[in-house]
């Protein structure tokens, strides 16, 4: 086969959305928030995580700061900027349930945003105290099974600032999973892009209470 068809064909196999994973080269953010019940019932107890300890008292944790193309998102980029020390990834133990996630999402994640450790850490605190949790899944005395629907509606009502294309729940194994958020560079609510949109349709996902 000709060379130029050979690469002819390599160019259409590849992904419209691939792309270079350049440090700082990304369109907007997403802010994952996991309700931390759900993931010590489907992982984080087999693991003994500190996380899942009843004195902990998580409700919806950081699962992290992600930096988002309008499709597709960057990942493990090759970032020369200063990582963040074991002290700084020990203190974000409090807003995502383990230094683990938190050294984990910096190694994924916040090398690609071009920022460093610390000023990473830091955007990634300011975008979680920036949206109000609801309280009323901290009320939660027993487990209850809820549409998906009523997750969400909680929380446009506790953020005005959000629309509903600004924010999906997702769910695993039949059970509310986590809450993400789409913010521009500087933390502002905004639509988020289609491959993001993965809203669950479950009429009777469990919800269970913080521990």
């Amino acid at each position: 086969m000709p060379v130029f068809l050979l690469v002819l064909i390599s160019l259409f196999s590849t992904p419209a959305w691939a792309q270079s994973d350049r440090p700082g080269e990304f369109d907007y953010y997403v802010l994952s928030l996991s309700w931390s019940p759900t993931w010590c019932a489907l992982v984080g107890d087999a693991r003994r995580s500190p996380q899942c300890d009843e004195t902990a008292d998580h409700g919806w944790v950081l699962h992290g700061l992600w930096p988002q193309y309008h499709r597709g998102f960057p990942s493990h980029c090759k970032s020369h900027a200063r990582p963040p020390s074991r002290q700084m990834t020990n203190a974000m133990a409090d807003i995502m349930g383990t230094p683990g996630l938190a050294w984990y999402q910096w190694k994924k994640h916040g090398a690609c945003t071009g920022l460093s450790g610390p000023d990473y850490y830091a955007l990634a605190r300011r975008a979680y105290d920036g949206i109000t949790r609801p309280p009323v899944f901290r009320k939660l005395s027993k487990p209850v099974k809820l549409p998906a629907s009523v997750v969400e509606q909680a929380f446009l009502k506790a953020n005005p600032g959000l629309e509903p294309d600004m924010l999906t729940i997702t769910c695993k194994s039949g059970r509310i999973q986590e809450a993400r958020l789409c913010l521009s560079k500087d933390l502002a609510p905004r639509p988020c892009g289609r491959d993001v949109v993965l809203d669950c349709s479950m009429k009777d996902a469990l919800f269970d209470p913080i521990r």
